[in-house]
């Protein structure tokens, strides 16, 4: 397969997957062992269009965002604060700063994700059952202690296929959390999260990237951006009409799949 196709499919997979809840990594790595495309340079290529997805985050909130930069974005009495976004990050960074290497080392494969995948659809059926009326419905709502709580959430992630939108959207169903509240959260903190994981990513791996790969980069980059902008309008309004459980059995089918594909066929 040409090497255009490949990233125009890799970044739709990123882009589609990014900020629902059922796992842009465990996707990535099912859809890499597929079309073969695994590696060092394909480790490179799969941080770079992460970004792509992450500045339609910025973009989508730029508001938000451009008051950060700001006194008023410091202070935790008015409103949703950059605080706020340090509490639901801190927890999950220094977890995944110690475990980076054995994360990447061992649970990086089909068994690992499918594994994932059917525990996380199964959080989020159990999180939708505890759900209860009355809850916090938006982001300037939230306390730091809120914050937290849902943000300790995103370490499940850690192990691939768990998905970092589905545990902390769950996590927030089971913290008093509307599901929007919960999803605009996870968004939001992605972004200094995924930065700087992608930071860390590249500067481990730049070495590895070569001149002929920027052409592939350059297209994933573009098409995980629309994609995710796209991905991100839909699910807002799907969540203020529906539950969690279609994206839960969806995890269970693409796990029916994978485990018939990579171990069965």
């Amino acid at each position: 397969m040409d090497s255009w196709m490949i990233a125009v499919i890799i970044g739709i997979v990123e882009g589609l997957t990014e900020f629902l809840p059922v796992s842009s990594t465990g996707h990535m790595i099912l859809v890499g062992h597929v079309l073969g495309f695994e590696g060092e340079a394909a480790s490179v290529f799969e941080v770079f269009i992460q970004l792509g997805a992450i500045l339609a985050v910025i973009f989508f909130y730029r508001e938000r965002f451009r008051r950060f930069f700001t006194a008023d974005g410091w202070k935790v009495e008015k409103g949703f604060s950059a605080w706020h976004v340090a509490a639901g990050i801190v927890p999950v960074m220094a977890v995944g700063y110690l475990l980076h290497k054995p994360i990447k080392m061992y649970l990086f494969s089909p068994l690992t994700v499918i594994i994932g995948l059917v525990a996380g659809g199964i959080f989020m059926l159990v999180a939708e059952k505890v759900y209860r009326p009355n809850p916090v419905s938006r982001l300037d709502n939230m306390t730091v202690r809120d914050c937290l709580y849902v943000g300790a959430f995103q370490m499940l992630a850690l192990w691939p296929g768990f998905s970092r939108s589905g545990s902390m959207i769950a996590g927030g169903l089971c913290c008093n959390l509307t599901r929007k509240a919960s999803a605009e959260f996870s968004f939001v903190v992605a972004v200094p999260l995924m930065a700087v994981a992608c930071i860390y990513d590249l500067l481990k791996n730049l070495k590895n990237l070569s001149a002929d790969q920027l052409d592939m980069i350059g297209i994933g980059f573009v098409v995980a951006f629309v994609v995710a902008y796209g991905s991100i309008v839909w699910f807002l309004g799907f969540l203020n009409r529906s539950t969690l459980a279609s994206f839960a059995y969806y995890r269970f089918a693409v796990a029916v799949v994978s485990a018939w594909y990579f171990f069965f066929r």
